[in-house]
């Protein structure tokens, strides 16, 4: 059973995803690990209105039919807890994060708070990107060496010790990677600037 302030914690780093633009409304999920349960939200909730009927409590391990209430993306947060030191974690779709996944195979911030915080940002492939096993394997194991990395063309997954750290780390993802992706357009732009004397 969850605390009163730890369902407050959960539903406000919910609601400021949602209202960041990091995930649509019924998009994206957050974990906690206690011992051996993830309290994870439920398959297609709300996480900007969250209730706390939509925290599911799973076995770390241990299959139970309350995996089939839980986020599809259950097993991808079981086996990061499991191959990791993580106590929380945050799955989100941040836009500019997944253009640039589409693009490259790290994302490299060019700001100095996105420089100081990453250094870079890993991207991994995966044929199935929501909730397979080879998310899962994928996904954790680029977490035990980086604390988010980017599915490509699919989201984001942050590890923390505390989920506002996961959050952070989130935001701050999209806020490097808004930077990046501008910088490239006005690179782009540059290159053709000489001509347009002559249109």
């Amino acid at each position: 059973m969850l605390e009163r302030a730890t369902v407050g914690m959960i539903k406000e780093v919910g609601r400021d995803l949602f209202v960041r633009g990091l995930i649509s409304s019924h998009a994206g999920n957050i974990s906690l690990r206690m011992g051996r349960t993830i309290y994870i939200t439920r398959r297609g909730s709300m996480l900007g209105r969250l209730k706390e009927s939509d925290l599911v409590g799973v076995d770390i391990e241990r299959a139970d039919s309350r995996v089939l209430m839980a986020s599809s993306e259950v097993e991808v947060h079981r086996a990061i807890y499991l191959r990791t030191s993580a106590l929380s974690v945050v799955h989100a779709h941040p836009p500019y994060a997944t253009l640039l996944s589409l693009l490259e195979d790290e994302i490299v911030p060019v700001d100095s708070e996105g420089s100081y915080i990453f250094k870079k940002i890993p991207v991994v492939s995966v044929e199935k990107t929501i909730g397979s096993q080879e998310a899962s394997v994928v996904i954790s194991e680029a977490l035990q060496e980086y604390r988010i990395v980017m599915m490509r063309g699919h989201g984001s997954f942050a590890r923390g010790e505390m989920l506002e750290e996961a959050y952070m780390l989130t935001s701050s993802l999209e806020a490097a990677a808004f930077y990046a992706y501008h910088i490239r357009e006005m690179k782009e732009y540059r290159r053709f600037s000489d001509k347009y004397k002559t249109w």
